[in-house]
């Protein structure tokens, strides 16, 4: 029998928005997936953003239907009327338009469906779409930790990137770390240092390291995965951002945290 959650409501419902796999604290019986959107923005790797509806079309809402839960899929929709070509950086921050208007979509439909106490799969193009998922979800449940699996830290700010690619800066943004861009007005930073912790981290930037220690956030490098094990890994990181297992969870999943000889469809490949 499926564990009660009071963070969702009875019959319990998923819903989802692309980008990794999102859930709130315990799966019971019903999921909703709304995938919404394919984004590519500056992997410079063709086909990043047809892996959405990929996973749709290979049998995704089936498998998870298999698993007992009661699916309601959306459908698939894209921004065809923003044009990235028309897009021009601000500073060095590639397609800031172009994502900032996607990610809000995407954050106004996670947040109602966290309000609706529905739990959502969501799946998507680059990992700059957790500004979306990530603000959905703290709009409804302020009180949410994240766990941030990935092989990078995403955390880099205006100052720090190097490259100006906005998929590895959102946990910057969410914590309201660095210089604010103006596009990006509309992201609350309600994320706090202490409620976030990371798996998997085997690339992180110089100055991603810096904010890492002076903001006292939690990681767990591969180094710990080896030799911990992933199922102690886990726990210990639920034991740092929820020790009484009293809040929702929001996890983001980047799938270049696997090895890319059993991924190798990611534009960020870590080898």
């Amino acid at each position: 029998m499926a564990t009660k959650c009071r963070f969702i409501a009875e019959p319990k419902t998923a819903a989802g928005v692309p980008l990794g796999m999102f859930y709130l604290r315990e799966l019971s019986s019903n999921v909703v997936i709304n995938q919404y959107l394919e984004i590519q923005t500056a992997v410079g790797r063709p086909g990043v953003d047809k892996g959405p509806i990929h996973l749709v079309e290979a049998g995704l809402v089936k498998q998870i239907t298999d698993l007992g839960w009661r699916v309601k899929f959306d459908g698939h929709h894209q921004f065809e009327d923003v044009d990235a070509a028309s897009d021009p950086p601000v500073g060095i921050l590639k397609n800031p338009r172009l994502v900032s208007r996607v990610t809000e979509a995407v954050a106004e439909a996670v947040g109602q469906h966290a309000r609706n106490g529905e739990l959502t799969v969501t799946l998507g193009g680059d990992h700059s779409l957790a500004l979306g998922t990530v603000s959905g979800t703290l709009s409804a449940h302020p009180e949410a930790c994240l766990i941030w699996i990935d092989a990078h830290a995403d955390i880099n700010t205006v100052e720090t990137t190097e490259s100006g690619n906005i998929h590895g800066m959102p946990i910057s943004f969410l914590l309201g770390i660095g210089s604010q861009v103006s596009e990006f007005s509309w992201v609350k930073p309600l994320l706090k240092a202490d409620r976030l912790v990371y798996i998997g981290l085997r690339d992180v930037d110089a100055g991603e390291k810096r904010i890492l220690r002076e903001n006292n956030i939690k990681a767990f490098s591969m180094h710990e995965v080896d030799k911990y094990g992933i199922g102690k890994v886990v726990e210990m990181a639920l034991e740092h951002v929820n020790p009484r297992r009293d809040r929702p969870i929001h996890m983001s999943f980047d799938v270049d945290a696997l090895d890319p000889s059993v991924a190798p469809s990611t534009g960020t490949p870590v080898y």
